[in-house]
């Protein structure tokens, strides 16, 4: 099979980096048509910047009719992936990938609607830019014959939200990069302060706020919080921080190459604790790579984490959204059982989130594109 990656993807993302890697590793002969628009930027909904913000949209804008032009001149093929961040970029291929007959797999990984309105609440439902976001994201999905998500949920989400047959979505498990992320063979000892560890952005997604509020109650215990990252509500976290102490170190920026040996040197980890809709549908990059280092997981029950895990599993729990005291608890327990962890935990789990396994499910995906 051979399959075009078109587009302005951005690779500063392991979803696209792990796709790549994957779908080779799955043996597709995969042909890259490419335009670096993205780099260096971290957030995109945070450019405060009036003019980086216009320099960047001429520069997205004039990387088309280059990558136009290269896929028209591409050999035959049996299918298009267009990966994060293609909103703007399947409706500009889609007339091209028609004219040749070829279908468009979207890999859409998560909607800008949802993301800026609903959960990030930068705009409200009567903006008239969330009802730009809404239409555009609309038409999106109209241009693809499949729009592929990171959970099975979250394809729920877009079929209902833009009235999507369900044969017209699929989903693929972001996975983990097995070389930045691969299982530590450090056994942690038994001796105190425990170390929970935390990091991302901290946008209303991942509910720092309930990480704080457990770290302020159990405040003179023998627990030492690690946060690591900024972002969105920075100052919030900031400003809860002061109302009550808490044992929290916060580091604004370590390099994703440093991530693993923050992972491999923590007791215990965390995932996210929002009680947001997307938060119920979506699985963080850090959950894989907390489970390919082979560390313990603490993170929110969800629809979507059942599609990975389960609370049986050992070394892992299940907490419910923005509950404080549900945490410590999961806390405390894993003290009470770290002593019959043998780290790595979750080899088997880290199979399944390799970058050849993901890339062999959206291979499958692929090959159906054609016959829907």
């Amino acid at each position: 099979m051979r399959i075009v990656f078109w587009g302005t993807y951005d690779l500063g993302k392991p979803r696209n980096r792990i796709l790549l890697r994957g779908l080779r590793e799955a043996g597709v002969e995969l042909v890259e048509i490419h335009r670096d628009v993205w780099g260096g930027v971290a957030d995109k909904g945070h450019i405060a910047d009036a003019g980086r913000k216009l320099r960047l949209l001429v520069k997205w804008l004039a990387a088309y009719p280059g990558l136009v032009w290269r896929y028209l001149r591409t050999p035959p093929h049996d299918a298009v992936l267009i990966g994060y961040m293609g909103h703007l970029d399947t409706l500009v291929l889609w007339p091209f990938a028609r004219l040749r007959g070829v279908p468009i797999v979207w890999d859409a990984f998560l909607s800008l609607y949802n993301t800026v309105v609903e959960d990030r609440h930068m705009f409200g439902r009567s903006n008239p830019l969330a009802w730009l976001l809404f239409a555009w994201e609309w038409l999106a999905c109209r241009t693809a014959r499949l729009v592929v998500l990171d959970t099975a949920a979250h394809a729920g989400y877009f079929a209902e939200r833009y009235r999507l047959q369900p044969r017209q979505t699929a989903s693929v498990m972001v996975g983990a990069e097995t070389e930045a992320f691969h299982a530590a063979d450090k056994e942690r000892g038994g001796s105190d302060p425990l170390t929970v560890l935390f990091y991302g952005q901290f946008i209303p997604l991942h509910g720092i706020e309930t990480i704080v509020r457990a770290a302020q109650i159990a405040h003179g215990k023998p627990i030492r919080w690690v946060l690591i990252g900024t972002g969105q509500e920075a100052e919030r976290i900031r400003a809860q921080l002061a109302e009550a102490p808490a044992d929290v170190e916060w580091i604004e920026w370590v390099a994703y190459d440093k991530l693993r040996d923050h992972i491999a040197g923590a007791d215990i980890c965390l995932g996210i604790f929002g009680d947001t809709s997307k938060a119920a549908r979506v699985i963080p990059n850090k959950v894989f790579q907390v489970l390919a280092v082979g560390a313990p997981l603490i993170t929110r029950d969800s629809p979507a984490i059942r599609e990975l895990l389960s609370p049986e599993m050992p070394g892992v729990w299940l907490v419910p959204p923005a509950d404080a005291n549900a945490l410590l608890e999961a806390v405390r327990k894993f003290r009470e059982q770290r002593g019959n962890l043998q780290r790595p935990l979750h080899q088997e789990i880290a199979m399944r989130i390799a970058p050849a396994t993901v890339g062999q499910t959206m291979a499958r995906i692929m090959a159906t594109a054609g016959t829907k």
